[in-house]
């Protein structure tokens, strides 16, 4: 009726379908318009068969629904692909369908989100400290707080969701501001008061403590009422809260050691990388010929002097005789 669909079913009266054999008595219409009983030319047995059929890109489908019940959907549907291999006729395909292609299609953007949130923010920090050298060493901060916030998944049970990577992805821009806090006053304190890489190191750990531990201390408290929630879909958002609580938590510990300890080696290697170049290009570089010594004679047959005089004292007898 117009664009509007309904949907008809026809069955027979009660009594024409009391018995399988009353099927057969089915007339339909020919292509010559006549009437022609359904056990003439078909079959008729009871078996099994769909409610109803699909259809899925013009090809015949079944659709098999399930929910997942005390593990991970991913889990799961690596179980059933394991299953399935070498089980299959000829022929059947399998689609994976709901949380499965939304979960593969969400990590493969995810995944590519993350790596070019870590590219920005090393390059915001190179336009900021002019330096290629002391943005890595910040950059060391981030794989501490991913190792904390799996680490946090995995002790509350929660899944690795699209939630639980958004948290890791908003965890690159959140820890990275401790290793700023403690690399920006050691570069403060070498340049103003000419203190030593380790007197500074020291120095900007005392100062910088108390404003991380507000910082970290408030943001996870301030996750804390999703983390906690036990209310209709919270299940979904739990995963991101704990993902940032676990990565904030690492990051307070483990900063405070990794990046001094990254700091001071990288500062030992900006003085000997240089030097290391320098004498691999003096012991390989030819000399240059102002630096060549000039060679004599003399210097070449040493006992030329002595043959010299020896000749002088032949003269000299000679001239004696006559």
């Amino acid at each position: 009726d117009g664009s509007t669909d309904y949907d008809m079913r026809i069955v027979l009266d009660k009594f024409d379908r009391s018995n399988i054999s009353d099927v057969g008595d089915l007339t339909v219409m020919s292509r010559r318009g006549q009437l022609v009983q359904i056990k003439q030319f078909a079959d008729i047995y009871q078996t099994t068969g769909p409610t109803k059929l699909q259809r899925r890109d013009r090809n015949f489908a079944v659709t098999v629904f399930s929910q997942a019940i005390g593990r991970p959907t991913g889990t799961i549907g690596q179980d059933i692909q394991k299953a399935l291999v070498g089980v299959l006729p000829a022929g059947i395909s399998i689609n994976y369908l709901g949380d499965l292609k939304n979960q593969t299609d969400g990590f493969n953007s995810l995944g590519f989100a993350l790596l070019a949130a870590i590219l920005f923010m090393y390059m915001i920090m190179v336009a900021l400290y002019d330096s290629y050298v002391y943005p890595f060493v910040v950059m060391f901060s981030v794989p501490v707080a991913m190792v904390g916030a799996l680490l946090a998944l995995a002790l509350t049970m929660k899944a690795l969701s699209i939630f639980s990577i958004l948290g890791i992805i908003m965890l690159v821009g959140l820890v990275g501001k401790n290793a700023i806090l403690l690399v920006d006053r050691t570069n403060q304190m070498k340049q103003e008061r000419g203190l030593s890489t380790h007197d500074a190191l020291l120095e900007a750990g005392e100062t910088r403590l108390r404003p991380i531990l507000m910082t970290t201390v408030a943001m996870v408290f301030g996750m804390l009422p999703i983390a906690i929630s036990t209310e209709a879909g919270s299940e979904w958002k739990t995963g991101l809260a704990w993902a940032i609580i676990g990565g904030l938590i690492s990051s307070l510990l483990l900063t405070l050691v990794l990046v001094p300890v990254v700091y001071t080696k990288v500062d030992e290697w900006k003085e000997r990388i240089p030097a290391f170049i320098r004498r691999l290009v003096a012991r390989y570089r030819p000399p240059a010929a102002e630096d060549v010594e000039p060679v004599t004679l003399r210097d070449i047959l040493p006992g030329n002097g002595s043959l010299a005089r020896g000749r002088a004292t032949a003269h000299r007898g000679e001239h004696g005789s006559n």
